[in-house]
């Protein structure tokens, strides 16, 4: 009996291996990640076919909002802010929609990308930026819907749309000098109190040097303004370490007094228990 139901679970397990058919998209998947000037660019869409049919005007009606593609929205997504027609869009992922017209086309960014399409309800609330383009014809057409980023420059670069004969490009500026320039000034400036903080924290936690750490932790403190309760916090461990239990318990008690003004009751019983242990 026991080796039939082997035998059995063997040929359903096969079956159902086998019954997993695979076939092609009819509008396959793509994505494209660049970065432009120091700004991080991707954009995911699935890729329909004219295969035959008359696309603007006919499957895809002119003056009537479009998902930009097929299936699931199309989106695109930006690691900074970017400037569009002298707009700002904020750093973030929006689906992508359109409007296409014979001359110009609609472009419009919108904040909800969990649609099948179009979205049920389109919400003015929702677009996040909307300007228009102009739609140049193309002498050869092009089959395969296509979206791309041209004319890559430091500063920014075109979102391009192709299908048929049509193809629309729209200029968007980065930050690549804003960017750049605080990078510069960080780099000059030295270490920050969170470098100094993390450093020590890390001495601290993996067992390293003990004295680097504790020097670490005093840089951090001298470079904070407002010496938060977590520097603090990590400044009593470093001493209790060390042995200078009288040090470490002075400091924890600074240090739950920035807790209790800040609210965090987590790091005001670490500090109360902490007291109390290395008072015994």
């Amino acid at each position: 009996m026991k080796n039939i139901l082997i035998a059995l679970v063997i040929v359903i397990t096969q079956f159902t291996l086998e019954a997993q058919v695979k076939t092609p998209q009819a509008s396959p998947k793509a994505t494209i990640n660049q970065v432009v000037g120091l700004t991080d660019v991707e954009i995911a869409y699935s890729r329909p076919s004219a295969r035959g049919r008359v696309v603007f005007g006919n499957l895809v009606p002119f003056g009537k909002l479009w998902r930009t593609g097929a299936n699931e929205n199309t989106t695109i997504s930006f690691s900074d802010d970017v400037i569009i027609d002298g707009k700002t869009l904020k750093k973030g992922t929006y689906a992508l929609y359109t409007i296409p017209n014979i001359q110009s086309w609609d472009i419009i960014f919108y904040s909800t990308t969990d649609n099948w399409g179009n979205p049920k309800e389109f919400k003015e609330e929702n677009i996040a930026l909307k300007t228009s383009v102009k739609e140049e014809t193309l002498s050869k057409p092009i089959e395969t819907f296509t979206i791309g980023i041209s004319n890559v420059d430091s500063n920014f670069a075109h979102l391009d749309i192709y299908w048929e004969n049509s193809h629309v490009a729209l200029k968007f500026e980065v930050p690549t000098q804003k960017k750049a320039t605080e990078s510069i000034e960080r780099a000059f400036a030295g270490p920050s109190a969170n470098d100094y903080f993390s450093a020590a924290q890390y001495f601290y936690q993996f067992d390293g040097d003990i004295n680097k750490a504790n020097a670490y932790i005093d840089k951090a403190l001298d470079l904070s303004a407002d010496k938060p309760f977590y520097y603090l916090r990590l400044k009593s461990l470093i001493q209790a370490k060390q042995g200078d239990k009288k040090g470490a318990i002075e400091t924890a008690k600074i240090s739950l007094l920035a807790a209790e003004n800040a609210g965090n009751q987590d790091y005001v019983k670490m500090n109360k228990d902490s007291i109390s242990d290395w008072s015994k």
